[in-house]
C-alpha cells in the first residue's frame, strides 16, 4: 500500500485556490502522538483544544472546528474513530464527538507500517508539511504539533510526481529587488553574498503559486516569516498592510511591524513586473490575519 501516495492525495474541499489545511494538520498531529505512543488514541474531548490552536494558527482566518477533519479523514482511509459504543465516527457534531467518547488514531494497516518502516514517518511529514504550507513555517509546526525528528528526503521513486521548482526564483527576485527587503529596505551583505534575505511567494507554492517575479518578494527573514503568518499583506497600490490581530509593545515591534502600515512596497525596480493583483488578493483572503490597522503614515 503505497502510503505516500495516499498522504498527498487527502481528499480535501477545493475551490479557486482556497486554502482548506484541516485534514493535514490533524494528520501531522497523529504522526507526531504516534512517535510519542504508538499505542495510544487521541479521545477528541483531550486534543479538541490543541487541533482548535492548530487551526488557528497554521489555518485560513475564517473559524472552523477541529470536528470537521476529525471525521472526515476516515474516508481517506488511513484514520479510524471509535466511541463508548464501538467502531464509526458520529459525525461532525462537536457535542456529540464529546458525549460518546470518540477517539480517533492512525488506521491500523497504517500503524503496522509505521512499526515496520519508521523512516516512513518523516517522509510522510515531508509530503505533508512541502504540499500544505510554506518552507518558513515547517519547523515552526512541526514545534507545534510536537514532531521531534529530521525530517527525512521523500524517495523520489516512492513519491507522488510533483510540479518542479525553477532554481532561479531567489536571484531573480533579489536581483528584481535590488537586494532589500521590500518591507523594511533592509541589505545586508557578508563579504559579496546577501544574508537572511529571501525570495517569498506570494501566493504559496502549495497552493500552485508560480515561481515567477509578480509573484515574489524579497524579504528578510523576519518579514518573510511574518508575512507567511498573515501579520503583514498587501493591499491596493501596493502599500503595506499589518493586522490589527499583530501585538506588538516594544520598540523594536513598532520600528518593524506597526509603524509598516500604509508604507509602499520598496521596489520591484523599473522595468519588473509588480506583484499580480490575483496573487496579492490571494495572501489577503487565505493567509492575511482579520482587519488592517489604519495607515500610520
Amino acid at each position: 500500500m503505497d502510503w505516500l501516495d495516499r498522504t498527498a492525495k487527502l481528499r480535501q474541499w477545493s475551490r479557486d485556490g482556497v486554502r482548506a489545511p484541516h485534514k493535514p494538520l490533524l494528520l501531522l498531529y497523529a504522526l507526531a502522538r504516534f512517535q510519542a505512543d504508538s499505542e495510544g488514541g487521541l479521545r477528541y474531548s483531550a486534543v479538541e483544544a490543541d487541533l482548535k490552536q492548530l487551526l488557528a494558527e497554521y489555518g485560513p482566518a475564517r473559524g472552523t472546528t477541529p470536528a470537521y477533519p476529525f471525521h472526515h479523514l476516515v474516508s481517506d482511509d488511513m484514520w479510524e474513530v471509535r466511541t463508548d459504543r464501538g467502531t464509526g465516527s458520529p459525525g461532525t457534531g462537536v457535542r456529540e464527538l464529546r458525549a460518546s467518547g470518540a477517539t480517533g488514531r492512525l488506521n491500523p494497516d497504517l500503524r503496522v507500517a509505521l512499526g515496520r518502516e519508521p523512516s516512513l514517518l518523516g517522509r510522510m511529514a515531508r509530503v505533508l508539511l512541502d504540499l500544505h504550507f510554506p518552507p518558513s513555517l515547517h519547523q515552526d509546526l512541526c514545534e507545534a504539533v510536537g514532531l521531534e525528528l529530521e525530517l527525512a528526503e521523500t524517495d523520489s521513486l516512492a513519491a507522488p510526481e510533483r510540479r518542479r521548482r525553477d532554481p532561479r526564483m531567489r536571484d531573480v527576485v533579489l536581483t528584481a529587488y535590488e537586494y532589500r527587503c521590500a518591507f523594511c529596505g533592509y541589505d545586508g551583505m557578508l563579504g559579496t553574498m546577501p544574508v537572511g534575505l529571501e525570495a517569498a511567494h506570494v501566493r504559496w507554492w502549495a497552493f500552485d503559486g508560480p515561481d515567477d517575479v509578480d509573484n515574489g518578494l524579497c524579504l528578510c527573514s523576519l518579514h518573510h516569516k511574518l508575512f507567511d503568518r498573515g501579520v503583514p499583506g498587501i493591499g491596493d497600490g501596493h502599500r503595506i498592510l499589518v493586522s490589527q490581530r499583530f501585538v506588538g509593545r516594544s520598540p523594536a515591534a513598532r520600528e518593524h511591524v506597526t509603524s509598516l502600515a500604509g508604507r509602499p512596497l520598496i521596489g520591484p525596480q523599473p522595468g519588473i513586473r509588480s506583484i499580480a493583483t490575483a496573487h496579492r488578493s490571494w495572501h489577503l483572503a487565505e493567509v492575511f490575519r482579520g482587519a488592517p490597522r489604519p495607515s500610520t503614515t
